[in-house]
């Protein structure tokens, strides 16, 4: 936009001189709309990062808001950790509306947070159960009694783990593309390539292709070039290969969630999820099915099944449908939401 003494010198070689009020045309004023910056990076000041003691390990937890409000705990998908997984949404203008009412702790997969050093060779990484087993853990460093799980793909996972094992600590759950069966014969196939390459020659274009594809699905760069680069940038410069591939190799030998939907009542909540659903997924993720396989292991009753348009990665793509859908979801679940929209960034 030029500036109003670019404005004066064109007025000027057309023979005329903006008046008082032409000056006064608030280019001072003039609040261009822009969507709130995209960073892959931590430069959230609202974030305080705490590292938690566990059985086995540390764990970087980020912690954004009043802690005196309920908890919302998520946990991130493959090849990504809070602030790339979360940044973003929480940031987005509806969110941070959302989130006056409530304190959410971001948790990051060992080794996996901005930054992380290369875990030592004689660490063996956590098992699925065993990171859900260290979410106790950070509830008991932050004197929490139950919180709303929010995990995407693994992560999601991880959660659902945890909230069979402990059903009393949590209150709800969205869950985004979680798979809750043990990895396939095509699936193991890949991500053990990939762990071997990580190891090896680091983050390989064939690494790089699978975690596109499982973050976005296929034809990605159609839809949103810009967020394409974006994370292709990401993962080739922030992501620690090493850690990244002790992370894949738990994933991949994760073991079935014993789950099933009981047509019996008296043994309805034996058998599956007690507390309330929310199963989210893009019409385009390659993870679509596995949503709808986890769907009918669910109690009808407490659960729903979302399918988003036109995304894969629904977080980034379709930020407002999401939480939207998240606010009804807590409102549905008797909080007490307040919601006031801010005025944009």
């Amino acid at each position: 936009m030029p500036s109003s003494g670019t404005i004066a010198e064109e007025a000027a070689l057309l023979g005329t001189m903006p008046s008082d009020s032409m000056d006064d045309i608030e280019l001072k004023n003039i609040q261009l709309q822009f969507p709130c910056s995209r960073s892959l990076s931590r430069g959230d000041s609202t974030m305080q990062e705490e590292v938690v003691e566990t059985d086995r390990g540390t764990l970087v937890v980020a912690v954004q808001g009043a802690r005196n409000k309920p908890a919302i705990l998520t946990y991130h998908d493959l090849g990504l950790n809070y602030l790339s997984s979360f940044q973003a949404f929480f940031n987005y203008i509806d969110m941070r509306a959302l989130l006056e009412n409530f304190c959410v702790y971001h948790v990051n997969a060992p080794g996996q947070e901005e930054g992380a050093p290369t875990l030592p060779e004689d660490y063996i990484y956590p098992t699925m159960d065993e990171l859900s087993n260290q979410l106790s853990f950070v509830l008991t460093h932050f004197g929490l009694k139950q919180f709303i799980g929010f995990g995407v793909g693994a992560g999601a996972n991880i959660l659902a783990r945890f909230a069979l094992n402990h059903p009393d600590r949590v209150s709800a759950l969205c869950l985004i593309n979680c798979v809750s069966t043990q990895a396939g014969w095509i699936e193991w196939g890949y991500q053990k390539l990939n762990s071997r390459h990580l190891r090896s020659k680091g983050m390989t274009q064939g690494v790089l292709d699978y975690l596109m594809w499982h973050h976005f699905g296929r034809n990605t760069e159609e839809r949103n070039h810009d967020l394409v680069q974006v994370y292709k940038s990401y993962f080739e410069r922030n992501v620690n290969p090493t850690n990244l591939a002790l992370f894949i190799d738990s994933y991949v030998r994760r073991t079935d969630l014993n789950i099933h939907r009981e047509v019996d009542p008296s043994k309805k909540k034996e058998t599956t999820l007690k507390m309330p659903v929310m199963n989210i997924t893009g019409s385009l993720s390659p993870h679509a099915d596995d949503t709808v396989t986890f769907n009918g292991r669910l109690d009808p009753a407490n659960s729903s099944w979302m399918k988003i348009s036109d995304c894969g990665m629904v977080l980034e793509e379709q930020p407002a449908k999401v939480s939207e859908a998240f606010r009804l979801f807590l409102q549905g679940e008797g909080y007490a939401i307040h919601f006031k929209r801010p005025t944009p960034c």
